[in-house]
């Protein structure tokens, strides 16, 4: 099966990036709705002290390789490029720096306002807000947007596996452009199916690097290993080690035996994915272990849960429970759990999109502010 407009190709809710068709219908609702997606064109105000951060770290760098090179390699880095190229590079790091301490980093330099956080997560020197883009920038900038998404839709799985036994749903849309939030479906050492999902802290263009890395880790780890733990394991050794982008990653990861109906998971510090069982009980898949890169000594548990028919487990990520309505009320765990119940009847096909339009009541919008991702598994 593969995905075509949001759905998969049997009818069934597939692992849509954004309810909307590739091409210049996509672009154009971006420029249009962005400053709804950036937060009607308000900075986070956590925003600019990490710009900041990212500049002087990139100063020191190019200072510190123009300082410690031998002429020769310099030469050769630098290429057809002088030390003038280097000095220009430096001086408007300077000059991003000065706005920083100035607070007019990220401010129009036409209106004076703010400008959208989802450019400047692209591009920490963005002075112009989309309204007082040229043509050309903007017809750039739709081009760099629609190949960021692309780029990202690409790392997500396009199909869903067929695990007897079993029936699968899945769906993911980030708050803005790009996001953090990541699902798989994947195989261990001894072709046991594999279920993974995860939440990278953070929004937008950061938090989806990190998650490019998370998954090229993860597609070369899990063949290697032969149980969740091993895995997580070894991730949080790499996050802990390797990766400055963020500070952690909660990840839910499960292996599904076939003949028993066996899930074995690790939760590291993962949103607790809801069981309801076929009897109308629930229970809830709490954490087993610290969030990925959080803590380096840490070690991560194994549950397992044998699945009667019938039963269905819905693993989410926080854009789901921490969903607000206009009265600031969070949608939470209880609403889920309630969900779960008046779904039960309902296919595994249809659950998602049930979600969905429950969401949508609740919050009265169709664009999250947070990163969203759902995985339905039923026992049949």
């Amino acid at each position: 099966m593969g995905w075509d407009g949001g759905y998969w190709r049997d009818g069934s809710p597939c692992a849509d990036i954004v309810s909307l068709n590739d091409g210049l219908e996509l672009s154009l609702y971006i420029f249009r709705n962005i400053r709804e997606i950036a937060g009607a064109c308000a900075m986070e105000k956590e925003l600019v002290p990490l710009l900041k951060e990212n500049i002087l770290q990139r100063k020191q760098f190019i200072l510190e390789f123009v300082n410690k090179t031998d002429p020769f390699t310099l030469t050769t880095r630098i290429g057809p490029n002088d030390k003038k190229a280097v000095e220009e590079e430096l001086n408007h790091l300077d000059h991003l720096l000065k706005k920083a301490d100035e607070n007019t980093l990220g401010q129009c330099e036409v209106c004076h306002e703010s400008v959208e956080a989802a450019r400047l997560e692209m591009d920490y020197s963005a002075c112009v807000c989309l309204e007082h883009l040229s043509g050309e920038e903007r017809t750039k900038l739709e081009y760099d947007l629609e190949l960021s998404q692309k780029v990202q839709r690409a790392l997500l799985p396009n199909t869903l596996p067929e695990i007897k036994r079993f029936e699968i749903a899945a769906f993911s849309q980030p708050a803005r452009i790009v996001g953090g939030d990541y699902f798989d479906f994947l195989r261990f050492q001894d072709g046991t199916h594999a279920l993974a999902i995860a939440d990278v802290m953070g929004k937008g263009m950061p938090a989806s690097l990190l998650m490019s890395n998370l998954q090229a880790s993860l597609r070369i780890i899990a063949p290697e290993k032969l149980k969740p733990a091993d895995v997580l394991e070894r991730l949080n050794h790499i996050f802990c080690h390797n990766i400055r982008l963020t500070k952690f990653v909660t990840f839910f990861l499960a292996q599904i035996d076939e003949a028993t109906r066996t899930l074995t998971y690790c939760n590291a510090g993962h949103n607790p994915p809801l069981l309801r069982h076929a009897d109308g009980s629930i229970e809830w898949l709490i954490p087993t272990g610290a969030a990925i890169g959080l803590i380096e000594q840490t070690e991560f548990l194994q549950n397992s849960v044998i699945l009667q028919q019938g039963d269905r487990v819905v693993l989410y990520t926080d854009g789901v429970v921490e969903s607000f309505n206009k009265n600031e009320e969070q949608f939470g765990e209880e609403r889920l759990e309630q969900f779960l119940h008046n779904s039960a009847a309902l296919p595994t096909s249809q659950v998602i999109a049930s979600l969905r339009e429950t969401l949508h009541q609740f919050t009265q919008t169709t664009q999250p502010l947070d990163d969203t991702t759902v995985i339905v598994l039923t026992a049949v």
